[in-house]
């Protein structure tokens, strides 16, 4: 049933990738690497296990290359837009682009806790690559150190993407719709990038969020 259900949203990325090859990828990487709600988890996994069984004509080296420069470009983006407007701008204006003040205190305080490696660190979790280039525009990180480690991180998970879809295509159980396999299967992906999410960034950012509301009532 699930098949069924998504199988034209398949049709669509699987001729998508045949026709764009790597450009298809880097685009829909710079979209989930920017302000839209697009998943990383299933751009790269998806391309990686087609490309491992044939059925696409683009390698595994070249996917993660496209995915880790379409990051860098959306994260170069919104580093650009966070330095040109500035906090107040993006305070006031940013919710017109889904850059909320919420998302903006919440990457400072992600930021002020790792500092410059934070950018390296947020390219590996969930609900953090997307923001980390708010703080760094604010606070005018030197662009080559950011595009760098974006670049970076961005590369490593990508290649961990690659296997964990090449490793999913391996499941003929799971290719073939079956519903059982598919609830492991997402409820792992879950445990792991909510575990990540919930010591890597909730707690850092809930504690930024008592530290200020602390110096507040004083």
């Amino acid at each position: 049933m699930l098949k069924h259900l998504f199988q034209p949203l398949l049709d669509w990325y699987q001729t998508a990738l045949e026709t764009g090859g790597y450009w298809v990828v880097g685009l829909l990487m710079t979209c989930e690497s920017s302000v839209l709600p697009l998943p990383s988890e299933s751009i790269i996994p998806l391309a990686a296990s087609w490309s491992h069984t044939g059925k696409i004509s683009i390698g595994l080296p070249g996917i993660v290359l496209a995915g880790a420069l379409g990051s860098w470009l959306g994260a170069t983006m919104v580093y650009w837009l966070a330095r040109l407007a500035g906090r107040p701008l993006l305070e006031r204006y940013g919710r017109f682009i889904l850059i909320t003040p919420e998302k903006i205190r919440k990457s400072e305080n992600w930021m002020s806790h790792y500092g410059a490696a934070g950018v390296f660190v947020a390219r590996l979790l969930p609900g953090a690559r997307q923001l980390v280039g708010i703080p760094a525009g604010i606070a005018r990180m030197n662009y080559l150190t950011f595009a760098s480690f974006t670049l970076i991180g961005s590369a490593i998970w990508c290649a961990v993407l690659c296997y964990v879809g090449i490793k999913a295509g391996q499941d003929e159980k799971l290719m073939h719709g079956d519903l059982q396999r598919i609830v492991v299967w997402l409820g792992l992906a879950m445990i792991v990038l909510g575990g990540l999410y919930y010591f890597f960034v909730h707690r850092h950012l809930a504690a930024g969020k008592a530290e200020s509301g602390k110096r507040k009532a004083e």
